[in-house]
């Protein structure tokens, strides 16, 4: 008897998994791609060009008002699905246009707004909040740390498989490395309880789990911010113990910088901005903090020398001229 075809999106999930790509990136292209289906009337993506895709993106703009990136994310969906799904390598994919981004500085804290937005936290969230800003750490570089790569000796961290999946060293502060250890002590007996009970999984990146059996269970992999309770893992149904949501640490920053009274747009992402700015000011070289941060060019780590300019590219306003420096002119 003859298997029946694989449904295009279970196609789309199956290729995502084989490059590795994240669960998220996993749902967010089978996300875009069934609703430019769904907006051509169910017709098959290889039956449309590039006009039906670009009305689709259009009318993400215009329709949805989405953002620019937004529309790029939708595009790269609609991209891997014709390039690497549908194995199509026609002229009109190539020539996809994207659509241009903003230029936009970062919004960056004071140091005193710092530290009144962490002092307004509390417990586990404070501390996340300071590696944020302590470390230069991304959201999920923080949520998803694992207790191997917190190096106390070295005073370092290991980020692993970060944004273009990435591995890079970054600092750790000196005043975090006792509320780490309290931290993982709290962990440990968390993990020693769900050994107890059967479980101790975390999930483990790539093959490594079908590799190394046993290392779900290990104390090294284990998260340092795991989820109170255990949860099923989407794509295997193992009953697992996952790292917190991010969404909790991202209620906990927007609650304290309303409680703060700090009126700037402050999200989680405003730390790592702070942490660049403020070691530049501290007159360390632009090539280590890219280094720290991770940024693969160094333009990308300039923005933050914008930010370090004094009011309007530290020009002196002519209306804050001393008055030895003001003659009035007489009045004929």
């Amino acid at each position: 008897m003859d298997t029946p075809p694989k449904k295009l999106l279970d196609q789309v999930r199956e290729v995502v998994r084989l490059k590795h790509y994240s669960l998220r990136t996993e749902e967010s292209y089978v996300s875009w791609i069934r609703q430019y289906i769904v907006f051509h009337q169910m017709l098959h993506p290889k039956d449309l060009g590039r006009q039906e895709l670009e009305a689709f993106l259009t009318h993400l703009a215009v329709d949805q008002h989405v953002a620019a990136s937004t529309q790029n994310q939708a595009l790269s969906a609609l991209l891997f699905l014709y390039r690497e799904v549908l194995q199509l390598d026609e002229d009109w994919i190539i020539e996809a246009i994207r659509a241009k981004q903003p230029h936009r500085l970062p919004v960056v804290l004071t140091k005193a707004e710092v530290f009144t937005i962490i002092t307004a936290m509390s417990g586990m969230h404070q501390l996340m909040a300071k590696l944020l800003y302590g470390c230069g750490m991304r959201l999920m570089e923080c949520v998803r740390l694992r207790v191997k790569d917190v190096d106390f000796a070295q005073h370092q961290i290991v980020i692993r498989a970060a944004k273009g999946m990435k591995d890079r060293v970054t600092v750790l502060p000196d005043s975090l490395i006792l509320p780490l250890q309290e931290r993982l002590n709290h962990v440990k007996l968390m993990h020693d309880r769900d050994l107890a009970l059967g479980y101790g999984h975390v999930y483990l990146p790539f093959a490594l789990e079908r590799k190394y059996p046993h290392a779900s269970q290990e104390w090294g992999w284990q998260y340092v911010f795991p989820a109170k309770s255990l949860s099923s893992d989407p794509r295997t149904g193992l009953r697992r113990r996952h790292h917190v949501h991010e969404s909790s640490l991202q209620k906990a920053v927007k609650a304290a910088a309303r409680l703060a009274g700090i009126v700037k747009h402050v999200h989680c992402h405003t730390f790592r901005h702070s942490f660049a700015t403020h070691l530049l000011e501290q007159g360390y070289d632009i090539r280590t903090v890219q280094e720290l941060l991770g940024h693969a060019d160094v333009k990308t780590t300039m923005i933050y020398t914008h930010v370090l300019n004094r009011g309007g590219m530290a020009v002196r306003s002519p209306l804050d001229a001393p008055a030895g420096e003001y003659t009035p002119v007489p009045k004929t």
